[in-house]
């Protein structure tokens, strides 16, 4: 069988899917390949238990600067258009209400404010007052017995959106359609690259068995795994990762649709957030929480898949150094170790209960049930020239036709908007032409008069 490709995709979750879609549909590569050491698609933080299953374009997510989220909302429309596109409504796309609320009085103003600041970026953006809120989300507003709760509550949201996503089968999608534009393209499925060699001019991806795939371009969409594979070839050793899992609790069907709160400008992390599951019909999922953890992959045993790689990675003062300002910062400190707590049992599910209670006021403790295997692990990245902790995306470009990406949230979101990018370099290194206007044509229309 014939292993020489263009281009070979290492990571089959919906980044690098995203990518070899984009790749297939506008450029003129003859053969382009994805390579995942899994024996499925999309089976880690794609997959629809590992993430909230939300089109994260900046409307409701109040960390978003307005900068910010008129990029994010551009990286998210691109993920929409293709959806709807496609035909995959009510199967990968879905429609609901979504909204982010302030609960008690400063809240109250700083959404008030955003929502005045955020209407020119979003047409159609709505702002809720109590009643209105009542109205559309009843649980957000009555406590037991019927009582509405003391503090005043207000959301900027919409009535109806496409904004829940199931990653994974849009991951599968993208692959449907790659192949049936270039029936030479191939999927490796259970190749785990153990190294990256340079071969005659090309590279050559080694598997754990000595399986060898040979292309002129390799592109890293492998999440946690991307910076150790980078810094086993030499590249991004200025960088560390300190990965972050989350977990989530379900409660009953509660929630007609998206409830984000607002976040804690100091943290890094999600703000907690309820979310009717697309895929568990008549639940909905509370959180994140956020523990730090030794593991680029989440495992359901604490102490099972610790990663040796990360831990050699990581053992350095600049790491240390890094990780100890985190800490000397009182929110973050009391933010971690809250997270841990969340994790014991018995007792973490009646902390977590305060929390999921200014969401949902009337929650009991038995309407709390742990999501087992729900969750996965993001790279968060550390930068050591700069010591401090690099918030969003992470790339690595080598110019040798190697590059490297760590895609923590949004990066399901943005899978298309970073497959332009990667494809654009890519096209140009192999010296041949990519397709932007047709991509925006059918992607992003407002964006043609950029060209």
């Amino acid at each position: 069988m014939n292993h020489e490709f263009d281009v070979a995709i290492i990571g089959g979750g919906v980044s690098g899917c995203a990518a070899f879609w984009v790749l297939s549909q506008y450029t003129d590569l003859k053969r382009i390949a994805i390579v995942e050491r899994r024996d499925a698609l999309a089976k880690v933080s794609s997959s629809a238990k590992a993430n909230s299953q939300t089109i994260h374009d900046g409307s409701i997510e109040t960390n978003y600067t307005a900068q910010k989220a008129r990029k994010v909302k551009l990286s998210a429309d691109k993920v929409r258009h293709y959806a709807l596109n496609k035909g995959l409504q009510n199967k990968a796309i879905f429609e609901c209400q979504k909204m982010a609320i302030g609960v008690g009085d400063v809240e109250c103003a700083f959404i008030t404010q955003r929502h005045e600041e955020f209407q020119e970026i979003y047409p159609g953006l709505t702002f809720f007052d109590k009643k209105k809120v009542k109205e559309i989300e009843p649980q957000v507003i009555l406590e037991d017995h019927g009582l509405e709760r003391p503090e005043n509550v207000v959301g900027s949201g919409f009535e109806k959106d496409w904004c829940a996503m199931n990653y994974a089968l849009l991951s599968e999608n993208f692959v449907q359609e790659a192949m049936a534009i270039k029936p030479n393209n191939q999927v490796f499925l259970n190749f785990h690259v153990e190294t990256i060699e340079k071969r005659l001019g090309d590279w050559a991806l080694i598997s754990d068995e000595t399986d060898e795939i040979y292309a002129k371009y390799i592109l890293v969409n492998a999440g946690s795994y991307a910076l150790p594979l980078a810094q086993s070839l030499g590249y991004g050793l200025d960088l560390g990762c300190m990965p972050v899992a989350g977990s989530f609790y379900f409660v009953p069907d509660l929630l007609r649709g998206k409830v984000y709160t607002v976040q804690n400008p100091k943290l890094p992390f999600a703000a907690l957030h309820g979310d009717p599951d697309v895929v568990i019909k008549g639940r909905t999922r509370i959180g994140p929480t956020a523990l730090a953890m030794p593991k680029l992959e989440r495992n359901k045993h604490l102490f099972k898949g610790i990663s040796w790689e990360l831990l050699k990675m990581d053992c350095n003062t600049d790491i240390f150094s890094i990780v100890f300002d985190l800490f000397v910062e009182r929110d973050i400190r009391n933010y971690v170790f809250k997270n841990m707590v969340f994790e014991v049992p018995y007792i973490g599910k009646r902390k977590f209960l305060k929390d999921a209670r200014k969401i949902i006021p009337s929650l009991s403790l038995s309407d709390l049930r742990y999501a087992h295997g729900f969750g996965e692990v993001r790279p968060q990245v550390l930068d050591r020239t700069k010591k401090k902790l690099v918030l969003g995306e992470k790339k690595i470009k080598t110019n040798q036709g190697l590059t490297f990406n760590m895609t923590p949230s949004p990066g399901a979101t943005s899978c298309l908007q970073n497959a332009l990018i990667d494809a654009q370099e890519i096209a140009k290194y192999l010296g041949v032409d990519f397709a932007l206007e047709r991509f925006y044509e059918d992607l992003s229309p407002e964006e043609l008069d950029t060209l």
